[in-house]
C-alpha cells in the first residue's frame, strides 16, 4: 500500500557552487595569506553573515518554517482564548502534512519508465493495444458508469476494448450502443473461462464479485497479463477484521494471495486501500469514481425532517488522523457567535466511526465552549451518514487536510443540494467557486466562516444566495473528478503496458456518461457481494476439512510412502541402465552412410513401466496423431481428448492428471529451464517430441494444433479430420504440409501486407534483419551479403499459430533445420534479451521473444524444400494447394533446404561438439540428439575397452588365484588300531 508520510524537503541547488568553486577559493588563499586577517575576526564576520541569512529566510521568505508555525500559532491563539480547559488538545496536530504515495508502485512505474524510454519508444507510438473488461454483472453501479467513460475517452486515443461479463443485464444495450462488443461467460468447475487472455495486452477487472476472474488469471499462461482491477466495495474489509480477530488467517491469505497477483489494485479513495491493508502486497493505487449518490436519482430529494431548527452537520476527512478533533473544535469555535442570532440552531457532527471515543471529545469540547446541552450531537459516519445530510440544512467541511481526491461526503453533500462551506484546499478550489455553487473560508482564518454564516442566515431563514448555490452544486457534482480519472487511468496504462499514450480531447473527458443510464429505470445493481462472501467462506472451510481428513489418512503411511518412493526410483534407475545397454548392444560396428538408414536401426522397443491406456492403443492404428503444446492449467479447457489428438506438457507441474500426455521437460531437459521454455514455446514441443522419436510416436504422420486456435474456434471440424485422414491414406498430395490456419484470416493480418511484411509486423519491424543474420550465421556468410529468401503471397496463403500436419520423416527434417536456425537465433539475441530483458522481435519485455519469428519459420522451409503445401478448410474439409511447384520454379533455395545439406552441418556441429565438448554456452547440443559417423567409431572404440577391461581384469583375477599363498597340510590321518580291527571283523561276517 501507499504510505503515509511526511513531505521531503526541497534540497537546496548544489550547481551554484561547481561554477566557481576554484576562483573562491583562489581569492580567499590569497585574502589570508597577503592580508593576514586574524582568524578570530574571520570567524566573527562569517558568524554574523550566516546569522542574517538565517533571520532572512525565517521573516522574509514565503512558505517559510517560521510563517507555518505562526500560522499554527495563530490557530491554536483563537482556539484556546479564554478556553483553558481545551488544553489537551494542544498535543495534537493539524493533518497538513500528510499525504499518500504509492511508493512501491511509484519504483516499479519509474524502472519502467527507464525500459520505455529506450530504443523502443519509438516504435511503440504505432501500437493499438488491445484490453479486456471484464464485470461480474450488467446492473447499474458506479463501475459501469466509470468504465462507459473512461472506455470512450480512451477509444479516441487507439486503444481498443473488449467487454465480458458473468452475467446478463440491462447495461450491456449500453455497450452496445457504445459501439463496444459485449460477450457473456461462463465458468468450468475449475474456474476456467474458456477465454484465451493471451489476445489482449491487458484485462481490467470491475468489482469483488468478479474475483473468480482473478483467480483463473492466476494459472499458467494467463498469469504474466496485466491485470487492473478496480475495487469499490468495502464489504471485504469488514470480513478481513472479523477474519484476523477470530484467528481464520489462512482465509486472510487466500484473499491477499488473490489481491497480490493484480499488477495496480485501484481504489477510488484513500480510506479502502487503508481498510484492505490486510492484503496490501504494494500494488495499491487510488484514481477518483464518479460520485457514488449521483447514480440514483431519488438522492437528490430533500428529505429534512426537521422543520422547526436549522441543522448544521459539520463533516469531515474520512481519514482519521490525530488533528482532525482540533480542526472540528475550531469550527464550534467560530459557530459558537451564531449561536446567539438563531436559537433552534443544531450542530451535528459527522466524523468517526461507533466504535471510536469521539463521542466523548465531542462533548468535552462543545462544553468546553459553553455550548448548551443538545445543541451539538456526534453521529458516526457509519450510522447511516447519508440521512443525516439530507436533513441538513448546510454542510460544512472541517478538515483543513490537503488531498487529492474530492472528499466524497462533500461530494454527497452537493448531491442532495445542500449548500457547502468548505476551507480554501486545492482540490476544493477547483470545483467549487465562492459564492457561485458553495463558500469558501481561507483555512489559516477560520473567522471568515462566521462571517459567512451570518451572511446565509437572514433573520432565522435562508438567504437567496445560500438557495441559489445549491442546485448549481448539483450539476457541478455530477461531473466531479472526470477528467482525474480519465487521465489517471490513462497514465496508469502507459506505465503498466510501457505504451506512449495520446492527448485525450477535452471533450471527452469533461463529463460522466450520465446521459446513457437515464432511460434504464429500476436497474441498480443488487448487494450480492456479501453472498459471495459467504460462498467463498464455505468452499474455504469445507476445502479446509478434506485436507485436513486426508492429512489424518496418511499422516501415519509416510513412511511407507517414503519407502515406495526409494523403491521406484530404484526400479526407475535399473531400467534405465537396462535399456542403455541394450542400446550399445544393438548398435552393430558396419558403417554408415544414409542418415535414413540411422534412424532405421536405432528404433527400440518402448519399455514403459505403465499400462497403455485406451486412447494409445487406438492411436497405435492410426497413420497421423497430432500434439497439442500447452503450459499452464489455464490451456485444459483447449484441449482435445479423442484418440487423434494427444497433449505435451512443457512443463511437468502442469500436465494434466489421468491423460497420456507426453511429458516434455523429461524427453527434453532443457525445458526445465525457465528461460528457454518461454523462448522456444512450440519449438520446445517439436524438440521433444524428435529427440528419440520412435520413443513416443510410432505413426507415419505427425501433427500438432495450438491450444490458442482452439480458442479462437479455428480447429478442425469432423468433417476437417476425415478428409484430412483420407488425404493421408491415399497419398493423394504426396509428402505434402497439410495446414488449416490461413495467414489471410489472422486477425494481425492487414490487407495488402505480403509475407514478410506481416513478419516485421508482429515481430516489432525486425523479422527480416532477424532472419537474415540467422541465415548467414547458419550457412557461414559473409557479414555485408543480402540473404533472405523470396516469399510470394500472390501464390496463395500461408500458415500461422503452428496447425500443420506433415510426414513423420519430414518432420524430422524440419526438426534439423530448426534446431540450426534456433540456435543461430540464440547466439544473436541471448545477451541483450536474457540479461537486460530486451526483445528486438517484440515491443516490450516479452518472454516469449522469438515465438513471432518462429512461427512463420515452417513456411519458408516448406516452400524452399519444394514441399506441396496444402490449405484444408477446416470446417468442411475442402483442400486447396497453395504456391503450386510449377510456379515456384527458379524462386526455391533448393540447395539451401535439401536434406543432404543440412545432414552435413547437422554432422559437422556434432564432430564439433564431440571434440571440443561443452566448452562455452551453446543450445544446439541441448535441443535434440547430436550424431555423427565418428559416433559409431567412438562407441566402437569404447566397447573394445571395455572388452579389454573385463579381459586384463579376469587374467589378473587368475593371476591372483595362481599366486594365492596355500596352506600345507599338517600330516596324514592315520587310523587308530581298534578302528582296523572292527573293520575286518565286519568285513569277515
Amino acid at each position: 500500500m501507499g504510505s503515509l508520510e511526511n513531505r521531503p524537503p526541497l534540497k537546496r541547488d548544489h550547481l551554484f557552487h561547481s561554477s566557481s568553486c576554484s576562483s573562491v577559493r583562489s581569492r580567499f588563499a590569497r585574502l589570508l595569506l597577503f592580508n593576514k586577517i586574524d582568524y578570530l575576526q574571520l570567524i566573527c564576520a562569517v558568524s554574523v553573515s550566516f546569522f542574517f541569512v538565517f533571520l532572512f529566510q525565517i521573516f522574509f521568505l514565503p512558505g517559510s518554517a517560521a510563517n507555518e508555525e505562526e500560522m499554527k500559532y495563530d490557530k491554536f491563539h483563537y482556539l484556546f482564548t479564554n478556553n483553558s480547559n481545551l488544553s489537551f488538545l494542544k498535543e495534537l496536530d493539524f493533518g497538513e502534512d500528510l499525504k499518500f504515495e504509492p511508493l512501491q508502485l511509484l519504483g516499479k512505474f519509474s524502472n519502467g519508465a527507464k525500459y520505455f524510454n529506450g530504443s523502443f519508444a519509438s516504435r511503440q507510438a504505432n501500437l493499438k493495444p488491445k484490453l479486456a473488461l471484464v464485470f461480474a454483472d450488467m446492473w447499474v453501479d458506479s463501475h459501469q458508469i466509470l468504465m462507459v467513460t473512461i472506455a470512450t475517452a480512451l477509444r479516441e486515443t487507439g486503444y481498443e476494448f473488449e467487454i465480458f461479463t458473468l452475467e446478463d443485464g440491462p447495461v450491456c444495450a449500453i455497450w452496445r450502443e457504445v459501439g463496444f462488443r459485449v460477450s457473456v461467460i461462463d465458468a468450468d468447475e475449475n474456474t476456467n473461462f474458456g477465454i484465451d487472455w493471451l489476445n489482449y495486452d491487458g484485462v481490467l477487472v470491475n468489482s469483488l464479485k468478479a474475483a473468480g476472474v482473478v483467480s483463473s488469471l492466476m494459472q499458467e499462461p494467463f498469469n504474466r497479463i496485466p491485470l487492473i482491477w478496480t475495487i469499490h466495495e468495502q464489504q471485504l474489509a469488514l470480513r478481513l477484521r472479523q477474519y484476523a480477530s477470530t484467528a481464520q488467517t489462512a482465509l486472510v491469505d487466500n484473499w491477499r494471495k488473490l489481491f497480490s497477483r493484480a499488477t495496480v489494485t485501484v481504489f477510488p479513495n484513500y480510506i479502502l486501500p487503508m481498510a484492505y491493508s490486510a492484503c496490501d502486497s504494494g500494488n495499491y493505487f487510488v484514481i477518483p469514481g464518479p460520485p457514488a449518490e449521483a447514480c440514483n436519482n431519488t438522492a437528490y430529494e430533500n428529505n429534512r425532517n426537521h422543520k422547526n431548527d436549522f441543522v448544521v452537520v459539520i463533516v469531515g476527512s474520512q481519514l482519521l488522523y490525530k488533528g482532525l478533533l482540533l480542526e472540528n473544535a475550531l469550527v464550534l469555535k467560530a459557530l459558537h457567535p451564531v449561536l446567539g442570532e438563531f436559537g433552534g440552531l443544531k450542530i451535528v457532527i459527522l466524523i468517526g466511526d461507533s466504535t471510536s471515543k469521539f463521542s466523548i471529545a465531542v462533548e468535552t469540547i462543545a462544553r468546553n465552549l459553553n455550548y448548551p446541552n443538545g445543541i451539538v450531537e456526534h453521529i458516526a459516519v457509519d450510522e447511516n451518514a447519508d440521512n443525516v445530510v439530507r436533513g441538513a440544512d448546510i454542510v460544512i467541511y472541517g478538515s483543513f487536510l490537503e488531498e487529492n481526491i474530492f472528499p466524497e461526503i462533500l461530494s454527497k453533500a452537493m448531491c442532495f443540494g445542500k449548500p457547502i462551506i468548505a476551507p480554501d484546499l486545492p482540490i476544493i478550489q477547483k470545483y467549487v467557486r465562492d459564492e457561485v455553487n458553495g463558500y469558501l473560508f481561507p483555512k489559516e482564518n477560520i473567522t471568515v466562516l462566521t462571517q459567512i454564516m451570518f451572511r446565509l442566515f437572514s433573520k432565522g431563514e435562508f438567504a437567496d444566495l445560500a438557495r441559489n448555490a445549491a442546485p448549481i452544486g448539483k450539476i457541478v457534482a455530477k461531473n466531479l473528478m472526470v477528467s482525474e480519472s480519465v487521465d489517471g487511468y490513462a497514465s496508469l496504462l502507459e506505465n503498466i503496458l510501457l505504451i506512449p499514450s495520446e492527448k485525450i480531447p477535452v471533450e471527452w473527458k469533461s463529463e460522466w456518461k450520465w446521459r446513457y443510464f437515464e432511460a434504464i429505470t429500476n436497474a441498480v445493481s443488487p448487494n450480492r457481494i456479501n453472498k459471495l462472501l459467504d460462498k467463498v467462506e464455505r468452499q474455504f472451510n469445507r476445502t479446509r476439512k478434506e485436507n485436513s481428513v486426508d492429512f489424518l489418512i496418511t499422516r501415519n503411511d509416510t513412511s511407507l510412502y517414503t519407502i515406495w518412493e526409494e523403491q521406484k526410483h530404484v526400479d526407475f534407475d535399473n531400467v534405465r541402465k537396462r535399456r542403455e545397454d541394450d542400446e550399445l548392444k544393438d548398435r552393430s560396428d558396419q558403417n554408415r552412410e544414409i542418415w535414413d538408414e540411422v534412424y532405421r536401426n536405432a528404433r527400440r522397443v518402448d519399455r514403459s513401466l505403465h499400462e497403455r491406456d485406451e486412447g494409445e492403443l487406438e492411436r497405435t492404428g492410426q497413420p497421423l496423431c497430432i500434439y497439442e503444446p500447452y503450459f499452464g492449467e489455464g490451456t485444459w479447457p483447449f484441449l482435445h481428448r479423442t484418440s487423434l489428438y494427444r497433449g505435451i506438457a512443457l512443463s511437468t507441474k502442469s500436465r494434466r492428471k489421468g491423460d497420456d500426455d507426453v511429458d516434455a521437460p523429461s524427453r527434453l531437459p532443457l525445458l526445465n529451464n525457465g528461460y528457454y521454455r518461454d523462448v522456444l514455446g512450440e519449438y520446445g514441443a517439436f524438440f521433444a517430441i524428435a529427440n528419440r522419436i520412435d520413443r513416443v510416436h510410432k505413426n507415419a504422420w505427425i501433427g500438432f494444433q495450438s491450444w490458442r486456435a482452439t480458442a479462437s474456434m479455428k480447429t478442425l471440424s469432423k468433417s476437417g479430420e476425415k478428409s484430412l485422414l483420407d488425404a493421408i491414406e491415399s497419398r493423394k498430395h504426396g509428402e505434402a504440409l497439410y495446414f488449416w490456419t490461413r495467414l489471410d484470416t489472422d486477425p494481425r493480418y492487414v490487407p495488402g501486407r505480403d509475407f514478410w511484411s506481416f513478419c516485421d509486423h508482429i515481430n516489432a519491424g525486425n523479422c527480416q534483419f532477424a532472419f537474415t543474420e540467422a541465415l548467414k550465421k547458419m550457412y557461414g556468410l559473409k557479414h555485408n551479403s543480402s540473404v533472405l529468401p523470396q516469399m510470394p503471397s500472390n501464390e496463395g496463403t500461408w500458415s500461422v499459430m503452428h496447425c500443420w500436419v506433415l510426414p513423420t520423416r519430414s518432420f524430422m527434417e524440419f526438426v534439423m533445420f530448426s534446431r540450426m536456425f534456433v540456435d543461430a537465433l540464440d547466439l544473436q539475441f541471448y545477451d541483450e534479451h536474457h540479461k537486460i530483458g530486451q526483445c528486438y522481435q517484440s515491443l516490450s519485455k516479452d518472454k516469449n521473444c522469438y515465438s513471432g519469428l518462429l512461427e512463420l519459420l515452417v513456411n519458408v522451409w516448406a516452400y524452399h524444400s519444394a514441399r506441396r503445401m496444402v490449405y484444408v478448410d477446416p470446417t468442411t474439409g475442402a483442400m486447396q494447394e497453395q504456391h503450386k511447384l510449377s510456379q515456384r520454379r527458379g524462386r526455391m533455395w533448393v540447395q539451401w533446404f535439401q536434406l543432404s545439406t543440412l545432414k552435413s552441418m547437422d554432422e559437422d556441429l556434432a564432430e564439433e561438439f564431440d571434440y571440443e565438448g561443452p566448452t562455452k554456452r551453446w543450445i544446439w547440443p541441448l535441443t535434440g540428439e547430436v550424431f555423427w559417423q565418428g559416433v559409431y567409431k567412438k562407441e566402437r572404440n569404447m566397447r573394445f575397452k571395455e572388452k579389454e577391461k573385463k579381459k586384463q581384469q579376469s587374467r589378473e583375477k587368475i593371476q591372483r588365484m595362481k599366486k594365492r599363498a596355500r596352506q600345507k597340510a599338517l600330516g596324514k590321518y592315520v587310523k587308530p588300531v581298534e578302528e582296523i580291527e572292527s573293520n575286518s571283523t565286519a568285513q569277515q561276517v
